[in-house]
């Protein structure tokens, strides 16, 4: 029986060598071409292919991920001119309000609308309210939290249940104030995600709130 290990191993060429060469010399298939299609490649749907056909498919393959990323660039892209034209007109209506109350009805009514989103609150945490200390502490140490909340969070942020939610913490001058979202969708929020739309309002919010 015929050792295949032995046999592999002393093999009168050294594959790294050969790899090594064509990498310098990629023209190399030019001048023998008839290479190109001798050679056979095991595919896993197709058996065995020619070298030109693997070439071919590898590009195809590069081809469409690449249409797939200008997809996705073209989305993002379209998203954030979204977000940039409601931040410029919600902005213009949020610093002609006169009180905080007025503040409150146009952020909430501008959001739920443009976003469909179940819930937009500002919330003022007190040092008594042990619960939204926690929140205020622990949730948003890091200044944003996306994502899921426990029942008993939900009923204390947003009066019940919700899906899932972005909070943000305003500035010490606004006092100690959490800018909640809530929406049904329990994966529309989540930790992943950017928070440019959030973060714009945020600084309208924390210039805005000290003078009402």
């Amino acid at each position: 029986m015929t050792d295949v290990s032995k046999e592999k191993s002393s093999a009168p060429f050294d594959e790294m060598l050969i790899r090594e060469f064509l990498l310098d010399n990629p023209d190399f298939f030019n001048r023998y071409p008839e290479l190109l299609l001798a050679m056979r490649i095991p595919h896993a749907e197709r058996g065995a292919i020619s070298l030109v056909e693997r070439k071919q498919e590898m590009y195809r393959n590069r081809v469409q991920q690449l249409e797939e990323e200008i997809t996705s660039l073209l989305g993002m892209a379209t998203r954030n001119e979204m977000i940039y034209l409601f931040n410029s007109s919600l902005s213009l209506k949020l610093l002609q309000c006169e009180d905080l109350g007025e503040l409150r009805q146009i952020l909430s009514e501008g959001l739920k609308t443009q976003f469909n989103f179940s819930h937009v609150r500002l919330i003022t945490v007190h040092d008594i309210d042990s619960e939204l200390s926690q929140i205020w502490s622990k949730r948003l140490s890091p200044g944003y939290y996306f994502g899921r909340l426990t029942l008993s969070e939900s009923k204390r942020l947003f009066g019940g249940e919700v899906g899932s939610v972005a909070l943000s913490r305003l500035s010490d001058e606004c006092g100690q104030v959490i800018f909640a979202i809530a929406s049904q969708d329990t994966v529309h929020f989540h930790p992943e995600m950017d928070n440019l739309l959030l973060d714009q309002l945020k600084q309208l919010l924390d210039h805005l709130l000290p003078k009402l």
